[in-house]
């Protein structure tokens, strides 16, 4: 086995990370240790890595500059590469000390309610089935009104059926976390149950693709892709966006930050602080159109 899938191994069994992370930290790890491989000539292994200096991590990542990386996707990029060296030295080993870049954190951009209907609105319309219809529509209303990411919402199993006032979801790293339903979030998805034409057993997939198989994200996210091209929509309109307009607007409305960390299953504070920033950014907007100063 080599160093790179003994580190995703790791990351999925030991680390619970997800998928996409796996696959993008062993990437990152293979890229590392062909890179050296050149930069050295000679094989890399546990203890060649051991013996690395900043030099070399810096000269690995001025490399990878020259593929176009942003300071967000390089700061990446060093994130994994300390992980998959502290995970090869084991306990106490020391990862030399490269600063990365600065990334200027990005504020969300949320959906306006009217937009976020009418793109599921769109997305349903355009759905070459009734059932395909119902679920697209159950999907995107999950993302905006219960604030689920999308793989949480096509990871839902027929567990969560006959449905009551909440639903237990299975976030990031498998933290579970009690979501409560709006009526007609309940109601979209007993119309899809009800129109499915699989069978939705309590341990399958409960959202399903054109031939059975459990839903890919990515089906959801062309799907909004073209919608928002029919509607005129921003670019930043993705089904994510649905899930940061359900956060915003939460705030907007009174909700605390700790129970807003709670509905969207963050592990820390900070990451739902930012929703703050958002919707401080929205009140500038709407003193600047609507004040007569402004």
């Amino acid at each position: 086995m080599t160093l790179a899938q003994a580190f995703a191994d790791h990351l999925r069994r030991d680390r619970r990370r997800s998928g996409h992370t796996v696959r993008a930290y062993r990437a990152t790890a293979e890229r590392l240790i062909a890179f050296l491989v050149d930069h050295k000539g000679d094989a890399v292994d546990a203890a060649a890595l051991a013996t690395l200096s900043t030099a070399d991590l810096r000269a690995f990542l001025a490399w990878r500059r020259t593929d176009g990386l942003t300071n967000a996707s390089a700061a990446r990029e060093l994130s994994a590469v300390r992980g998959f060296l502290k995970f090869v030295g084991g306990e106490g080993a020391s990862v030399p000390a490269v600063k990365g870049p600065r990334v200027k954190k990005g504020v969300p951009r949320p959906v306006s309610p009217a937009e976020a209907v009418a793109l599921a609105e769109d997305v349903s319309e355009n759905a070459t089935e009734p059932w395909i219809a119902a679920r697209d529509w159950a999907v995107l209303l999950l993302l905006y009104g219960a604030g689920l990411r999308i793989g949480e919402a096509v990871g839902l199993t027929g567990a969560i059926l006959p449905l009551g006032e909440t639903i237990m979801v299975t976030g990031k790293r498998d933290k579970t976390r009690i979501v409560p339903l709006l009526a007609p979030v309940r109601a979209a998805i007993e119309e899809y149950a009800r129109l499915t034409p699989w069978p939705v057993g309590r341990g399958e997939a409960l959202f399903r693709g054109a031939k059975g198989g459990p839903l890919s994200p990515a089906i959801i996210r062309r799907s909004v892709q073209a919608a928002r091209t029919r509607l005129g929509l921003s670019e930043r309109t993705t089904p994510h966006a649905l899930r940061h307009s359900f956060a915003t607007h939460l705030l907007g409305r009174g909700a605390d930050l700790r129970s807003l960390q709670e509905l969207l299953g963050h592990a820390s504070l900070s990451s739902t602080q930012i929703y703050t920033q958002v919707d401080a950014a929205h009140l500038m907007d709407v003193y600047r159109h609507a004040h007569p100063r402004a």
